[in-house]
């Protein structure tokens, strides 16, 4: 079925009965195997037709929580799970409070306006990622709703366009769609002509006492010599840092707000600054290059282009909550239009670092192969690793509501990306390539023959495989090293066999004889072990790596130093012998080998060194 026709079927669904149902439910169930959604890698209004439709049928729901219709299934808990939008939208105002996350905003009656503000100066992490998922939830809420952009570019020190690029690239990564791109550098010259206007209604001065003083005044709640400058002369102070002299670099621009206040952001707070290179050469604007020699800090642009821009809710992390009232002084001082404040929490995971700092150190020293490398926290990283967008966004949406900053074990996080993956993932054998067992089937079959079998024993829908039977077979050492002599075990999808005349005092052991015992009952064994047939043209080389924490402490305090914690191994290897139709996976498709794990194909075969493919191990969320 190459394309879906919602419109068709949502009406069909809402209205059939027990006895005429289950044939467009079938239809349903086949079109979402291996798919997420209807239409495209997002939710479409094809799924949200089709979801309500069907929550609108009892009988319906009742088949499909029943899991008659496994691919259906999973497609409508996902839904339910990772865009409650849909259901606040199915159970009406007074209902929308039972939301799965309970996560809302206030004032949306007249529309709902996100931004996403990066600074362009690293690769997105996790911990934006959050910011960024729930920036695209909220848009999605309302029916007209809008997520922006908007890189915040005020700090040339540390910007480059490679991170804007690599940004945008991790948010089409993540199935996040915005409507346009903007720069706060877009708006240089509104903000310079507002701050002069501040200046001249005396609501801004320029401060030329240096950082040290200014920081204990500050924290002693006393006001600056500078305070009560004329508007006159703080003006021309901010013309002559505009024009980068030796007196305007001695200067900053304070918004005069309340210098005793209980609120520390409150007092005196700098609004245009020079940006500091300290031990490096000045820099040019990644984009406006030495147009501008002054920059405005964020907290006097952030509320000043939310407002231009016509965002609606801004989401901040709780670490701004002292911030919020500076905010809304500027707004309201400036006369610009409010904005509401939603706030979350900011999210940690253990033997984790996000700093850019740290992250940067590790790739630029060669600890890790790039930014995209699976042992980072980056989006890219954690992707590649083999975590599911659908995942990524779930948890995210569930610790929406949390206004705790928390510090969670990666294990909560991919025990959800195993629950998406296994009733979809095919399912391979595959063995250990170093001292790989050669096995002689006594009264196996006289000549190798090929059937086909399910790639996955529970989802009929994933497709079948060629399986080869022969007497000649190979199987892992460490399986072979657990067998006693006569031992009668089980050959996974095949039958039981009995262990003869195993001598274990070769080490390794080198070869083995199995005499086949198909009328043998499966459920008396202790040990079903996986094989292979090693015709030729049946196997095919891969790698299987598996990744560990880059660092050996939970949590890093401020005063750590990187390198006293960095782990010596964190990836390992093991050349394996699989199941010929690995050959056929892609790059980014996942597979289980059984008894193994589950994989990403990172190379398929043919792409990787010597042309092995290359299966990176992903966390389930068993093993801390």
């Amino acid at each position: 079925m190459a394309s879906f026709d919602a419109e068709a079927l949502a009406p069909v669904l809402a209205a059939a009965d027990f006895k005429s149902i289950e044939p467009h439910l079938a239809q349903l169930d086949k079109f979402l195997t291996l798919r997420t959604y209807l239409g495209g890698y997002s939710l479409s209004p094809a799924d949200e037709l089709v979801w309500t439709a069907v929550r609108s049928n009892k009988i319906a729901v009742g088949l499909i929580r029943k899991g008659t219709f496994l691919n259906a299934a999973r497609w409508f808990k996902y839904i339910e799970d990772a865009h409650p939008e849909i259901k606040e939208k199915a159970a009406g105002p007074k209902k929308a409070k039972g939301a799965n996350y309970n996560i809302g905003l206030a004032d949306t009656s007249n529309g709902v306006v996100t931004r996403f503000p990066p600074e362009p100066s690293g690769y997105l992490h996790i911990g934006h990622a959050k910011a960024a998922l729930l920036n695209d939830y909220f848009a999605k809420q309302a029916p007209d709703g809008k997520l922006l952009v908007r890189f915040d570019d005020t700090n040339p020190t540390k910007e480059k366009q490679e991170f804007e690029d690599s940004i945008l690239h991790d948010l089409e990564l993540m199935d996040i769609k915005y409507v346009s791109v903007t720069h706060t550098s877009d708006y240089f010259q509104q903000l310079y002509d507002i701050a002069e206007q501040m200046i001249r209604d005396g609501g801004a001065y320029a401060d030329d006492t240096n950082q040290e003083i200014q920081s204990a005044d500050r924290k002693n709640r006393l006001p600056s010599k500078c305070r009560d400058r004329p508007p006159e002369e703080s003006l021309a102070m901010f013309r002559e840092m505009k024009a980068g002299t030796e007196l305007g670099r001695k200067h900053c621009i304070r918004a005069r707000i309340a210098f005793d206040s209980n609120n520390g952001s409150m007092r005196d707070p700098v609004i245009y600054r020079f940006p500091n290179f300290k031990d490096k050469e000045p820099a040019p604007h990644h984009r406006t290059g030495w147009t501008w020699n002054i920059y405005p800090t964020y907290d006097f642009a952030c509320p000043v282009v939310d407002s231009l821009e016509g965002v609606t809710h801004a989401l901040r992390t709780t670490e701004y909550a002292d911030r919020n009232e500076q905010y809304h002084w500027f707004l309201e001082n400036l006369k610009l239009r409010k904005v509401n404040l939603w706030e979350f929490a900011r999210i940690n995971f253990i033997r984790t670092f996000l700093s850019k700092r740290k992250l940067t150190k590790v790739v630029e020293t060669g600890r890790v192969t790039g930014w995209d490398d699976p042992r980072l926290p980056t989006v890219r990283g954690i992707l590649r690793r083999g975590l599911t967008v659908a995942a990524l966004r779930e948890f995210m949406l569930k610790q929406g509501p949390s206004r705790n900053i928390v510090t969670m074990d990666w294990t909560t996080i991919w025990s959800i990306n195993k629950r998406v993956l296994d009733p979809i993932v095919p399912r391979f054998m595959a063995v250990e390539k170093k001292d790989a067992v050669a096995v002689t089937v006594v009264g196996g079959p006289d000549a190798s023959y090929k059937e086909e079998r399910p790639k996955h024993v529970k989802n009929a829908d994933v497709g079948t495989k060629l399986v080869t039977f022969g007497n000649k077979l190979i199987i892992d050492q460490a399986d072979v090293a657990s067998f006693a002599d006569n031992e009668e075990i089980t050959l996974m999808s095949w039958g039981n066999a009995i262990v003869r005349g195993l001598d274990k005092t070769a080490s390794p052991i080198k070869e083995l004889q199995l005499e086949l015992n198909l009328k043998g009952d499966f459920k008396t064994t202790d040990k079903k072990i996986t094989w292979l047939s090693s015709d030729e043209g049946n196997l095919v080389e891969a790698e299987l790596w598996e990744f560990g924490y880059l660092i050996t402490k939970d949590t890093l305090e401020k005063d750590d130093e990187l390198d006293d914690y960095l782990t010596p191994v964190t990836a390992t290897m093991t050349e394996a012998l699989c199941d010929a139709s690995v050959g056929e996976l892609k790059e980014g498709e996942f597979l289980q080998l059984e008894r193994k794990g589950y994989f990403r194909v990172d190379k398929a075969l043919g792409q990787g060194p010597e042309g092995r493919a290359v299966l990176f191990k992903v966390p389930t969320g068993g093993n801390k």
